[in-house]
């Protein structure tokens, strides 16, 4: 690809980050304390004894807040801790995906989900549909990215549902020229726009849209995906 890229301002905007994630936190005194006035001054004396939640004090004790759900750790920092191979990144780096619609993320998650979750041994024993909870964040990108997207009509690889090798190549060399990342078009869904972010500092502001519950046939590979429980809005 020798054409000049260009970078472009219209990745300056939010961008659905779609995640594994428990659906609600999950109560575990719950299960110990089959009383429910039993229940009520455990958790009193719970709330009475955790670490506060407000200002920390002047000296920390980092462990006892390990628990707390972080929007950062989630919804930003997670790919750029713990690189591996995708579309834009051969695994010697990270990359952060994000999607312009939130049905884009959808299409784009239900298919990796799908292909990860047919190839396990848990689908082949599984006698019933597979289920998985997600989190959606919206997240500010302040950069301004390589625009692909003109490329892709005339590069088709840069779209190959499954063969990533032009587009590794090509993000490793965006990434060893600091570039920030690229815009371009979902492979999953035609002709709309998706971000691969190659540095974290140019992601903030990350605010929680959804939950999603992905419901996986075994038998058919359909996934319905449900944001209010038990209430379809897509079957991919």
């Amino acid at each position: 690809m020798s054409e000049r890229l260009y970078v472009t301002a219209d990745s300056q905007s939010d961008w659905y980050r779609n995640v594994v994630s428990l659906r609600r936190s999950v109560d575990l005194l719950a299960r110990f304390v089959d009383d429910a006035e039993e229940l009520r001054l455990v958790l009193e004396h719970e709330a009475a004894t955790k670490p506060a939640r407000g200002m920390p004090p002047i000296v920390v004790r980092p462990f006892e807040e390990a628990e707390v759900y972080d929007p950062i750790a989630a919804a930003i920092r997670w790919p750029f801790e713990h690189p591996c191979r995708s579309r834009y990144s051969d695994g010697s780096f990270g990359v952060w995906y994000g999607a312009r619609e939130l049905e884009t993320s959808v299409y784009e998650t239900v298919h990796h989900f799908r292909i990860n979750t047919l190839a396990s041994e848990a689908a082949r024993a599984s006698p019933g549909p597979i289920y998985q909870d997600r989190r959606v964040h919206r997240v500010y990108c302040a950069a301004m990215l390589v625009d692909l997207r003109g490329r892709c009509a005339v590069e088709p690889r840069l779209l190959d549902p499954v063969d990533y090798s032009v587009c590794q190549s090509l993000g490793r060399q965006l990434h060893a020229a600091a570039q920030p990342g690229v815009l371009t078009l979902s492979a999953r869904r035609s002709g709309h726009d998706i971000v691969g972010v190659f540095d974290a500092r140019s992601l903030s502001d990350p605010r929680t849209v959804c939950y999603l519950t992905y419901a996986l046939d075994p038998e058919t590979g359909r996934v319905a995906v449900s944001r209010a429980p038990g209430k379809v809005e897509w079957v991919l």
